[in-house]
């Protein structure tokens, strides 16, 4: 377990290159500014069968997955944020290991635990299990998924709210919707 600087709670994010992950690091980044807790950002990647099966261990393969995990993590918050967080206290960590696992060692009791929740099918969660329930099943943490929003989400965001009927047939969302069959 990462010691805390104080001893008291903080929020961990797990990221990986997925909407959800962004997504959950913002929520993550908002919640340690409001709480005044300091933000761990950590990505696990887990090892590859061919490697953990062979015993490869020394080959320089966990360097590799712990150096694009840290350029992972960088371009993420550059992303999210334009760089580190202002204000708020941030450790990085690549690891590498099974990321629920992983996710799951690393929150404490009293941490918030923050995930992205990905929209993945049946084959894709059988040749890669779901962190999100891993850590829903596991963790002691106080646990927060993240759904990126949707597109009727965004369209709502982006509609302009205006009241006249002349504009309410012009607005280029409400003929992207009709082009994309979506009732709007």
């Amino acid at each position: 377990m990462i010691a805390r600087p104080e001893g008291g709670p903080r929020v961990v994010v797990g990221v990986d290159d997925s909407a959800g992950a962004r997504c959950a690091l913002s929520w993550a980044i908002g919640e340690a500014r409001l709480r005044r807790l300091p933000l761990l950002v950590a990505h696990a990647a887990p090892l590859p069968p061919h490697v953990s099966a062979a015993g490869q261990l020394g080959c320089g393969i966990t360097e590799a997955l712990r150096g694009s995990g840290a350029e992972l993590i960088a371009r993420l918050l550059a992303e999210v944020c334009g760089g580190p967080p202002e204000g708020v206290g941030m450790t990085a960590l690549a690891l590498v290991g099974e990321p629920g696992a992983t996710l799951v060692r690393l929150a404490g009791d009293d941490d918030i635990l923050v995930v992205g929740h990905g929209a993945r099918g049946p084959f894709s969660r059988l040749l890669r299990p779901s962190v999100r329930l891993h850590c829903a099943r596991r963790a002691r943490a106080t646990l927060v998924c993240v759904r990126p929003p949707t597109f009727d989400t965004l369209l709502e965001n982006l509609m302009v709210r205006d009241e006249s009927p002349e504009s309410v047939p012009d607005s280029r969302f409400r003929r992207l919707g009709r082009r994309l069959r979506l009732p709007l």
